[in-house]
Parts: C-alpha cells; structure tokens; sequence
C-alpha cells in the first residue's frame, strides 16, 4: 500500500514537471500564442487590407476613369526622381524616373527629389580662433542628392539638415586653426570641411561636392594692428633694399675710379660725357674748365715748327 502511494506521488511530480518544462520552453503554444505567430497574423491583415484597398481604387479609377487619367499618370523630368509610398509602405523597385509612372489614387503618395546640384550660402558665424581672435567668417557649400531613398526616408528635411551641419561644421573646423591659418590655408580648412559634411550626410543620401570660404571679416583694431605692421615690415624691406643699392653703387664707383686713375685719356672722355648729358638736359651756358691734357699737344707744335 506504500508502494502504491509513492508511485502514484512520483508520476503526478513527473507530470506538473513536465508541463512547466513546456510552458517555459514554448511547448504550450495551444496555450499561449507565439510572437512569430502574432506578426504573422498581423502581417497576413494587412496585406489582405492592402489587397482589398488596391481593388477598390481600380475600380474607383474605372468609374471615374475621363478624370481619373489625368490623376494617376506621373511625369518626372530627366533631373528628378520620385519615390512612391502605397499605404505608407515604400515600393518595391526603388525610385521612379526618369519619365512617367502610375499612381493608384487614395493609396499612392509620392515625392519628387531634384537631383541637381544645389548651392546655399552658410551664415557668418562668429568663431573663435585657435589664437583667441573673434572672427566672423561665411561660407558657400555645393551639395546633390546622391541616393533619393534616404534623402526620403532616414531624414524629414535633409536640405535644412545640411544647412545646419554646414555651421556647426563651420564653426568646429575654423577653432582648431589661427588666424594666420585661416588667411592663408583657405583651400586646406575648404576641404576639410567638405570631408567633414560629406562624412556627416552619407546617411542621408547627400554628396557633398565642394566647400568655399567666401569672407573673412577682422574686427577693425585687428585690422589697424595689422595694417600698421604690414606697413613697418615694408618700410624695413625699403630701407634693406636702399642700403644694399647703396653697398653695390659704392664697390661700382670704387672700380670705376681704379679704372679711371690708370687712364687720364679715358678721364678726359668722361668730362666730354658728362659735358653732353648737362648740355642736352637744360639750354644755358656752362662754363666748364678744359682739361690741360687736351691742349698740350697743340701747345708743342710751335717748337717744332721752329726747329
């Protein structure tokens, strides 16, 4: 009789175990659907909704169909593409154009994407150099859509998305540079700044193809400060440049008169010379002494004639 009881015990033990193992194991499905179950019968709902809304917009195109074909065709041009939505499902075969498509109304929605290259100016930002100099700077950024979908569907306005990366970028970039930096590395920062929001935007569908720095504006000290030492660094440059034309002048006038000590004959052509260039430059009378050198041969020619 306990032999009994025990058995009886052991199998009743065996059991509860055994229906716990399946309810946490998913065993008792009968019992508690599954979520693969769940999403299957609500996947299956909506494509017989889907089906049934499809149907009832043909034959609304049917019955209205004179007005209805001016409805349901669809032209993009060669520079746009149109992505379409039914039911607010994107459709298969990714984006339409260029040329005409079709639209089922009252299920179909769609919106055209210019794949054009477009321009905007970025504001001028005040930036603070890596020198601590308040800047205010603006920019110009190029900009296409390279992948309609995401332009889409992963950003709500990637046009003004852009714009406010542009800025911020802007802003980042130009603090990690000083002033002299950003005067003369122009096209440096330009690049860095199209890697930058070319990286940032790639999600989105959106080539950035060039950056330009249109203006730097300098607060007007900084550019009195600046102006007054570009003007003594000249002054500096002037002096050098004069003593350095006055050191060669010299060592050429030091040589011209080594040459001229040798010869008296070629001293004499350079009294003639210099007699020249006074009587051509003004009309007046001159009196300039004639050099002995000149006249001593005339003055031996009597005491020859003699002897």
């Amino acid at each position: 009789m306990k032999k009994t009881w025990r058995d009886m015990t052991n199998s009743e033990t065996t059991i509860v175990m055994d229906e716990t193992k399946n309810l946490t194991h998913g065993g008792g499905s009968s019992r508690m659907p599954s979520q693969s179950a769940v999403q299957t019968t609500e996947g299956e709902n909506v494509d017989c909704i889907q089906i049934l809304a499809t149907i009832a917009s043909i034959l609304l195109m049917i019955l209205t169909f004179p007005i209805a074909i001016f409805m349901v065709f669809k032209v993009v041009q060669e520079y746009e593409r149109s992505v379409i939505f039914r039911m607010g499902r994107l459709r298969s075969g990714g984006a339409r154009g260029p040329g005409v498509f079709f639209v089922l109304p009252c299920i179909d929605n769609y919106c055209k994407v210019d794949l054009r290259t477009v321009s905007f100016d970025v504001p001028p930002q005040e930036v603070l150099t890596k020198d601590s100099v308040t800047v205010s700077v603006d920019a110009v950024v190029y900009y296409r859509i390279n992948d309609p979908l995401k332009a889409v569907v992963q950003v709500a306005n990637y046009s003004h998305s852009t714009r406010l990366l542009a800025a911020t970028t802007l802003r980042n970039v130009l603090g990690t540079r000083n002033l002299s930096e950003l005067l003369t590395e122009r096209e440096a920062i330009s690049h860095t700044m199209q890697v930058s929001l070319d990286e940032a935007t790639d999600p989105w569908g959106v080539k950035v193809e060039r950056v330009e720095i249109k203006d730097v504006s300098l607060p007007q000290s900084l550019q009195r400060a600046m102006a007054a030492e570009a003007e003594a660094a000249r002054e500096a440059r002037a002096k050098v440049i004069a003593a350095e034309g006055e050191l060669k002048s010299s060592r050429a006038l030091k040589s011209a008169s080594e040459v001229l000590s040798e010869s008296p004959a070629a001293l004499q052509l350079r009294y003639l010379q210099t007699l020249t260039h006074i009587s051509a430059e003004k009309n007046s009378t001159i009196i300039f002494p004639l050099p002995m050198d000149l006249i001593r041969p005339f003055m031996n020619l009597p005491q020859e004639n003699q002897s």
